[in-house]
């Protein structure tokens, strides 16, 4: 990702490559027989730097937020679903994008998702990527402590991309 930015290796490096987390999480969804007064997990987007998401029993259910209307994302058998997390959208200073996403229930059958996230170390120092940085391009978000932008995550609610907007600088 850093070479196809055109980014030093080592300011992704130094978030990722040594002592970065990993965590994963396992999702089922049961039937409902109102699916449109349910949702499985409200919008949000990932605060972490990376998730790969297997669509287990090819049941649909992810959807991508793009241009204001929801997206469905098909299964495709034994394919993952790479999202970017705002972490990444932060470190390319916001040239690669989180993606705002939400999960429905199916009327009839179960759905179950296994989702692993990327982050970075937790001593760590977040904000853009020194190397993409211009006057041209200024940061376009502050710098905070990887423990810190956690603190600040967990506690709020999953509303759309509200969080990274609270690290954008004006």
């Amino acid at each position: 990702m850093a070479r196809a930015l055109g980014m030093q290796a080592e300011d992704m490096h130094v978030l990722f490559e040594e002592d970065g987390t990993q965590m994963m999480r396992l999702n089922y969804y049961p039937p409902c027989p109102q699916p449109e007064l349910v949702m499985g997990i409200c919008p949000h987007s990932d605060p972490n730097g990376l998730t790969i998401l297997l669509q287990v029993n090819d049941i649909e259910g992810l959807q991508i937020k793009k241009d204001g209307a929801w997206i469905p994302i098909p299964c495709i058998p034994d394919a993952f679903v790479v999202n970017i997390g705002d972490i990444l959208e932060i470190v390319t200073n916001g040239i690669y994008k989180s993606i705002e996403h939400r999960a429905m229930v199916n009327e009839d059958k179960e759905r179950i998702s296994i989702a692993t996230f990327f982050s970075p170390k937790l001593d760590g120092d977040l904000g853009p990527a020194p190397s993409l940085l211009t006057p041209q391009t200024p940061a376009q978000f502050r710098r905070i402590g990887v423990a810190d932008y956690f603190k600040g995550f967990f506690p709020r609610k999953l509303v759309g991309k509200s969080y990274i907007h609270t690290l954008r600088i004006d």
